[in-house]
This record gives structure tokens, sequence and C-alpha cells, in this order.
């Protein structure tokens, strides 16, 4: 497995947190998490890259547990978590140069990436004079440019136009096909279904199971088992 999560908490002050993550993330898979707001889906994606660090359980990347990854390996994962990170005042262009030259990666990719991304009109403006959509292009662009081995991506379809999003989906498809593990959380449940080979359902910061990718109404499915899940904590007396 590219990713694994063995019965991983994180608890912050308050009762917030994830709980007995178990799951994983094969080569050549995209897995979905969707959730309500505050399920903990960001929170799981930055405890896969190493932002968080677990109280309990374990996560590893490539086989090796996050504290014993080497550091080279770090530079096969590409990740856009809530907001791009860029430079506001160096150009869209540098900022993809850089982020390429920081993995180590073929400087022609940044060429490839602006193509891929439309982001020829916007190449020498300055990212903190874009708009929205141009600087997610452009964190997606970054995070993708170099073909990582493991995507996390944290609502990557955030603020993008309808032509962006199918690019986002043929690009990640066909990643996939090359062998890539992508992890992708979104609230658009029907757009993640084209691409996705399995749904997880994220819920107070527990994984509640999977939904069907071939689901005629995914939304009415959702809404009931996060009604259902909700329903038999407070049975439990846990808070919900």
């Amino acid at each position: 497995m590219v990713l694994a999560f063995d019965n991983v908490s994180l608890r912050f002050r308050g009762g917030a947190g994830v709980h007995n993550l178990n799951f994983a993330v094969a080569a050549g898979e995209i897995v979905a998490l969707v959730g309500l707001n505050g399920a903990g889906k960001t929170t799981l994606m930055r405890l896969a890259l190493g932002m968080l660090r677990p109280q309990q359980g374990v996560v590893r990347l490539f086989g090796h547990p996050l504290r014993e990854l080497p550091s080279a390996q770090w530079a096969q994962v590409g990740a856009l978590i809530e907001v791009p990170l860029a430079y506001p005042e160096l150009t869209v262009r540098q900022n993809l140069r850089i982020a390429c030259l920081l993995r180590g990666s073929d400087p022609r990719c940044v060429q490839e990436a602006v193509a891929l991304w439309q982001l020829a009109p916007v190449a020498d403006r300055r990212v903190r004079h874009l708009s929205l959509g141009n600087r997610q292009r452009t964190g997606l662009a970054a995070a993708l440019q170099h073909h990582p081995r493991l995507i996390v991506l944290d609502e990557p379809s955030n603020s993008l136009d309808p032509a962006s999003v199918i690019v986002l989906r043929d690009d990640l498809t066909a990643r996939a096909r090359d062998g890539a593990a992508i992890l992708v959380s979104s609230h658009h449940l029907d757009e993640v279904a084209r691409i996705a080979d399995r749904i997880l359902l994220t819920n107070a910061g527990r994984l509640i199971g999977e939904l069907d990718t071939a689901g005629s109404d995914l939304e009415r499915a959702f809404f009931e088992r996060i009604r259902a899940d909700d329903e038999q904590r407070a049975a439990a007396g846990e808070p919900v």
C-alpha cells in the first residue's frame, strides 16, 4: 500500500479530532473522502502528510512509518490542503519552477503544467493578483507537475470553473491509470463518484463505511448514513 492508517487517533482540546482510523490507498487507486464540515477530513489529510502527529496508531507512506520515511521520498508526494501555497510576490511560472526544483524534477514540467492547466495568460502575473480560480489552478499545477506517486487533495475543485473541473477529473484518472495513489476529499458527491474507486464516509472524526460509487442517489444515501450514525451515537450517550 502507498498510504496506510493503522488505528490512528488524534484528539484536540475540546474533543474534536479523528478516532481509530483504519484504511489504505493502493497504487492506481482513487479514494474519496466525503463528510460534513468538521467531520475530520482535513485533519486526516494533515496526518497523512506529517503535518500533524497521531497520538495513537501509525501512518505509513510507501511502507514506512512517517517518522522513518526517507526524506527523499517526500519528493514523490503531491498535495494541496485547504488553500494553495504560493509566494504571492512571485509569478505563477516562478512559483511552479520553485516547486519543481524543490522536488528535484525536470524543469520542463513547468511548461507542461502551464499548458495543461491553461495558465499561459497569467503565467507571468504575480500570484497575489490572481483570481481564486487561477490560484487554485496554480496550486494544483504545483502539486501535480512532478508526477507524484501519492496525491493528497483537499477539496481540489474549489473555485474551479467547469472546464477546469473536467481537466482535474481527466488528469487524476490518467494518473491513477499510471499507478499513482490518490486521496481526495470533496463535497461534490456526483463528481467524485465519476472517478473514485471507493468513497469513504466520515462523521464526527470516524470512518463509518463506504458509499456505492454506482448508487443512483448518492446525496440521499450520504445524509441517511450520517443521520443513522448520529442517532446511534446519541443512543449510546456519545456527543453528536
